[in-house]
């Protein structure tokens, strides 16, 4: 959307972003040149779309063309989710936008050995250690889900929480209990966070190479990185601050805020893209050329003023 007078806007890099922003309960719309959430009172509040990593709609919301056609000239996702951000209905895509990266993400992917590699360089960045040797990726993820098990345990005794095991349906937010609640929804932000970032870098969000079958597969790999050093441990927190009764407000909401300011304090907006990087590299495959019979660009647009997958 242009002003009249002035150049469309232009995407902010994703690194120089604020993370996320939930709404609910308010339509969304632009008016006098400016993104807003318009509540039931009338009341205006203007949200900086530009500056932001994405928007999670739940519930109540409502957005207007306008607000749309605004959010994706400035790289901004929007995503409809459920109650507390743990349902994905639909998501808008700003990013994604570069052929040859999705080329290079499913080349390795198709490629046994090279798809190995990559599964094995992510294991050594989230536990910190090398991959053990002569393992299948089926053993691999085997591993992983038993120590993230046990860190699941460790937290909720540390912070006083009574737990069982990893479980909720999806289909009935009151049916799981807190400490649950709250994992999904931290884990909610922190995908939310990485979907944006996944898509700013222009890759594609289904092509995983831990995680398979699901159209956030990638999304997942990536998250799973940062997972137990920001969300997980700021879950079990508030989860225990609910069992003792200091909370002056919802479990997800209180680990909405939190996981915010975990985002704020480990700058993870800055890391996420250089590591996407990082983890693609280790599968030691070159960025395929494109077809000497292929048909560049009839316009040239220019060098990209943001990061490379935002389109505009």
């Amino acid at each position: 959307m242009a002003l009249p007078g002035l150049p469309p806007p232009k995407p902010i890099p994703l690194k120089d972003r604020a993370s996320l922003v939930f709404v609910e309960r308010a339509q969304l719309d632009v008016q006098d040149g400016a993104f807003v959430a318009v509540n039931a009172d009338g009341t205006r509040t203007h949200i900086p779309v530009g500056g932001l990593a994405g928007l999670m709609l739940e519930p109540g919301a409502r957005i207007s063309h306008a607000a749309v056609v605004l959010a994706a000239r400035t790289g901004t996702l929007i995503t409809w989710v459920g109650e507390a951000g743990v349902r994905l209905y639909s998501a808008g895509q700003p990013g994604g936008a570069r052929s040859d990266r999705l080329l290079w993400q499913a080349s390795i992917a198709l490629n046994p050995e090279a798809r190995l590699r990559v599964v094995r360089k992510m294991y050594e960045l989230r536990f910190q250690e090398p991959a053990p040797l002569r393992r299948s990726i089926d053993q691999l993820r085997g591993i992983e889900g038993a120590r993230v098990r046990k860190s699941y345990e460790l937290l909720a005794q540390l912070h006083g929480v009574r737990w069982s095991r990893r479980s909720y349906d999806p289909k009935d937010w009151e049916a799981g209990d807190v400490p649950n609640r709250c994992l999904s929804a931290a884990t909610a932000c922190l995908h939310g966070l990485t979907e944006a970032a996944v898509l700013a870098a222009g890759y594609a969000p289904a092509i995983g190479f831990l995680h398979t079958g699901k159209p956030l597969s990638f999304v997942y790999d990536i998250a799973d990185l940062w997972k137990l050093d920001t969300v997980v441990p700021e879950a079990f927190r508030i989860a225990g601050l609910a069992a003792k009764g200091r909370l002056d407000m919802t479990p997800d909401r209180a680990v909405r805020l939190a996981c915010r300011d975990a985002f704020r304090r480990s700058g993870l907006l800055a890391k996420i893209i250089p590591r996407i990087e990082e983890v693609l590299e280790a599968g030691e495959l070159p960025r395929p050329d494109p077809p000497p019979e292929a048909l560049g660009p009839a316009f040239d647009d220019g060098p990209a003023s943001s990061d490379e997958g935002h389109r505009g």
